[in-house]
């Protein structure tokens, strides 16, 4: 499944951790927007560390899931790319 997942984190050590954590698991698109290519269980993970990093009460993350026809019609204005990993197969 694509996933987009953006964060506002007040503290930047916890930030600097979340963000470090995130490349684990995708690519960076924006200052504190990640996409990512990744299966049930990858994302389950991805959500629990997430949470053992950050304040609940002051941080904010958010999982939003892309379906693949979504992902097609994605568009940029400036410069980037839609990541896409080949490797990667919706079944």
């Amino acid at each position: 499944m694509y996933i987009m997942v953006s964060y506002d984190i007040v503290d930047d050590k916890t930030r600097l951790k979340v963000l470090n954590f995130l490349k684990n698991f995708g690519d960076r698109v924006q200052l504190s927007v990640f996409e990512c290519n990744l299966n049930e269980e990858q994302f389950k993970r991805m959500k629990q560390g997430i949470e053992k990093l950050i304040d609940r009460k002051e941080d904010r993350v958010r999982y939003y899931r892309i379906c693949s026809a979504c992902i097609k019609r994605v568009q940029i204005s400036g410069w980037g790319e839609v990541i896409n990993n080949d490797d990667f197969q919706i079944i």
